[in-house]
């Protein structure tokens, strides 16, 4: 695999990302990536106003090197190709068969999805060492984090260069060892919302303040193994041996898995519905509210 170059170098790398994606804008920042994708002016250009663009680049600067409509052009000299399609494995997989034909060995292939396993996603590709799942969270301007996930036969070096392309742009690669349905990020979210879904217990709002107000400001700045590390006078294994009892007690009160359907999925819409209704314009307010407070936390963060 081709070494991540530093700033100084003068060689210039291509990166091919196949979407819309923001997080293609970290890469376009810095002058050491060329890029042949397609990015709307006017976000961009919004990014620079709030002082929130990555690198070097003005907005206009960033938008002379996203353009291309030509596949082989795009993919001449690239050493890293980022898919980012709708969440349908076939679909993937066709673009995977395209791509491949048009590359050398030494392009490292990732795909962007959220919740297909990289097992399905390269099956069809005769080189799967070189393949790897870069899964970005949304907005991705403002949300660093970027999960790593091997396929099987995934060499190391493919995640090591993954993990060392995402830091250069700014991001926060995590490494999953293996494969597993939802990664990280979807297996912690979807356990956090299976347990605020129990009929009867607190309410929309007062659940979705539970973690506003309470575990999301911790969460924000440490995780929850840090969290609970500070919270013993003696850190984690203190922890534990206070309070492991309790844990296991209340998971085994969890009961099974919700069925996200029915009396009580109507219930939890009608409630959502009053807060913010699900109408375009009312959850365009609410996005943009979201992505305002999320660049205040960046910069927050820097």
């Amino acid at each position: 695999m081709q070494s991540i170059e530093t700033p100084n170098v003068q060689p210039i790398h291509n990166v091919v990302k196949f979407s819309t994606c923001l997080l293609l804008l970290c890469f376009a920042g810095l002058p050491w990536f060329f890029f042949l994708v397609w990015w709307p002016r006017k976000q961009l250009e919004e990014l620079q106003e709030a002082h929130m663009l990555s690198g070097q680049l003005s907005a206009s600067e960033q938008l002379a090197l996203l353009s291309s409509h030509d596949l082989p052009q795009a993919l001449a000299g690239t050493f890293f190709i980022q898919e980012r399609v709708f969440e349908e494995t076939e679909d993937k997989q066709i673009v995977f068969q395209v791509v491949e034909s048009h590359v050398g060995e030494g392009v490292i292939l990732t795909s962007s999805t959220c919740c297909l396993l990289p097992s399905n996603v390269f099956s069809r590709l005769q080189n799967r060492k070189r393949c790897i799942i870069s899964h970005p969270v949304n907005p991705p301007y403002y949300l660093r984090l970027v999960e790593l996930v091997p396929h099987p036969e995934t060499l190391p070096g493919v995640m090591d260069t993954t993990h060392a392309l995402m830091t250069a742009v700014g991001q926060a690669p995590v490494r999953l060892k293996k494969e597993i349905d939802g990664f990280a990020l979807n297996r912690v979210q979807y356990a956090i919302i299976a347990e605020s879904w129990r009929n009867g217990v607190i309410s929309v709002k007062d659940i979705d303040l539970v973690m506003s107000e309470g575990l999301g400001m911790r969460y924000a700045f440490i995780g929850p193994m840090e969290t609970i590390h500070l919270n013993a006078p003696e850190g984690l294994e203190d922890y534990l041996q206070r309070y492991r009892e309790g844990m296991r007690r209340v998971l085994t009160a969890f009961g099974p898995v919700p069925e996200f359907s029915g009396e009580a999925a109507e219930c939890i819409n009608k409630e959502m519905c009053e807060l913010t209704p699900a109408d375009p314009q009312h959850l365009s307010a609410r996005r943009e509210r979201r992505d305002q407070l999320l660049m205040g936390l960046a910069k927050l963060k820097k």
